[in-house]
């Protein structure tokens, strides 16, 4: 475990692998901390030659945390927590890979310093500034149950461990069914580490600060996109047009798979990423 600064914001990490072996930094969704990263895939990747660095966005975990419902920063700010962590490492680059929102932070990082982003892996995410038709979001089920944050009481820790374990249910694909125990005892390693999880919600509120219109398709650093083929709350649509916008991506679906890592999806995500990754 490394703290690291980007100016008053602290911010948790920890690395997995051989400090020598090229740096593959994991940037998690919104509201996750890096246990949203399974500590199995980052073992995985670092087995296969990877230096893996893993993080808590601000607002989560053991990084720095504001008041709830008041983020007071951007996506685009985000962004530059990512490049702190590179700078904390002393990397000079990374490859980088991406879930959901941290799909549209690698983004940004491959736009804004692209000398510093090796190569992308993008899972769970959607376009950075699609300009295209409308795409399919999130659907009616995971948006009511995110709207009950609303009048959830914070201090109950069961109630809140039970509004997670709600939340994975719905984002969770068919082909593997739900693991309740073993999503549980994550949550609980969540709660344990957290002094404030209603902050963590801040990130449903993050705007972008610039104009981004059509900007992923200027990407190019070597692209990897993994979506599951039943995501929820990024329909694979989304998956698929950011694959076709960017030039030379490589596609891969998760038959199956919701917006989630399932554990016994950790071998063929491993397997797939370091594929890419060893080509780049």
């Amino acid at each position: 475990m490394k703290q690291v600064a980007n100016g008053p914001v602290s911010l948790m990490t920890e690395s997995f692998g051989a400090p020598e072996d090229p740096a593959l930094v994991l940037v998690m969704g919104a509201t996750a901390s890096m246990l949203g990263w399974p500590d199995a895939l980052c073992r995985r990747l670092a087995a296969g030659g990877f230096r893996v660095i893993r993080f808590d966005h601000r607002d989560t975990g053991q990084s720095t945390t504001g008041p709830a419902g008041e983020p007071g920063y951007t996506v685009e700010d985000m962004v530059g927590d990512l490049f702190a962590v590179l700078d904390g490492y002393d990397l000079p680059a990374a490859h980088v890979v991406g879930m959901s929102l941290g799909g549209l932070i690698g983004q940004m990082a491959a736009l804004t310093q692209p000398e510093r982003v090796r190569s992308l892996t993008l899972i769970a995410s959607e376009p950075l500034g699609w300009d295209g038709e409308p795409l399919s979001h999130i659907s009616d089920a995971v948006m009511a149950h995110f709207d009950e944050a609303a009048t959830l009481d914070w201090s109950d820790r069961a109630a809140v461990a039970g509004f997670l374990l709600d939340g994975s249910l719905l984002c969770a694909g068919s082909r593997h069914g739900f693991d309740a125990r073993g999503e549980r005892a994550v949550i609980e390693r969540v709660l344990d580490r957290t002094g404030t999880i209603a902050a963590a919600f801040n990130h449903s509120r993050l705007a972008l600060d610039g104009d981004w219109t059509g900007r992923f398709r200027d990407i190019r650093q070597p692209v990897l996109v993994i979506h599951g083929a039943e995501d929820p709350v990024l329909p694979l649509v989304n998956g698929r047009a950011l694959a076709e916008g960017i030039a030379g991506a490589r596609f891969t679906v998760l038959h199956g798979v919701g917006h989630e890592l399932p554990p016994p999806e950790l071998p063929v995500l491993a397997a797939e990423m370091l594929a890419f990754l060893r080509t780049v």
